[in-house]
């Protein structure tokens, strides 16, 4: 008994350590997203001035195009603190690109949306990556990052701006972050690109 108690912890703690191709691929998970970011910083501005009048908050619908990289890191390194690595670097990226709002709030930005995220796959202990616990981790990014707006965007906002604001960025993280990354992890991993990562043998294995 003292014997089988003593491998199991050890065999978990490597599965959980990053290796060398972890970081290689999530540094090229936080660079793409990070130049898709700093597109959308641009791209975005067009539907959001449609969708500013029409609700006052609504605009949070257009913030999972910033929430996608730690989710989709989390997905497919399905270590502790890669949503948190990829998020954050991706933010590096996108304010090292000149983007308009600055280099400190941009990292913020990037932090708080990927504790968001990172603290949706802690509570599931990094062994559940079924597509709810991908919604789930996207709508944690859209509530992190709502309320990191709500504070040094829109300070003394009206309730009302308030609750449409985190309401419709939780459902934008959850279907642009979440279910967008779900289903792209899955297609790249029947691809058979992510052959050395548990979660492309786990879509090959259900092939």
């Amino acid at each position: 008994m003292h014997t089988v108690n003593t491998i199991q912890p050890a065999s978990s703690t490597r599965t959980r350590r990053w290796r060398v191709i972890d970081i290689v691929v999530a540094s090229v998970l936080g660079v793409a997203s990070g130049l898709i970011f700093f597109v959308w910083d641009t791209a975005y501005v067009g539907p959001s001035a449609l969708l500013t009048p029409l609700l006052p908050g609504l605009q949070g619908l257009l913030n999972g195009g910033w929430l996608f990289a730690g989710v989709l890191g989390a997905l497919i390194i399905r270590k502790p603190g890669a949503a948190l690595y990829t998020e954050l670097l991706a933010a590096v990226v996108e304010a090292l690109a000149g983007n308009q709002w600055g280099g400190p709030l941009t990292l913020v930005a990037g932090l708080v949306q990927g504790l968001g995220a990172e603290a949706v796959v802690l509570a599931f202990l990094y062994r559940n990556w079924r597509v709810y616990v991908a919604l789930l981790a996207g709508a944690g990014a859209g509530l992190f990052g709502a309320v990191n707006d709500l504070i040094l965007w829109y300070p003394g906002s009206k309730v009302g701006f308030s609750v449409t604001y985190v309401g419709t960025s939780m459902i934008s993280g959850a279907v642009i972050a979440g279910l967008l990354s779900w289903l792209v992890a899955r297609a790249l991993a029947r691809t058979g690109a992510l052959s050395r990562f548990a979660s492309g043998r786990e879509a090959v294995g259900r092939v």
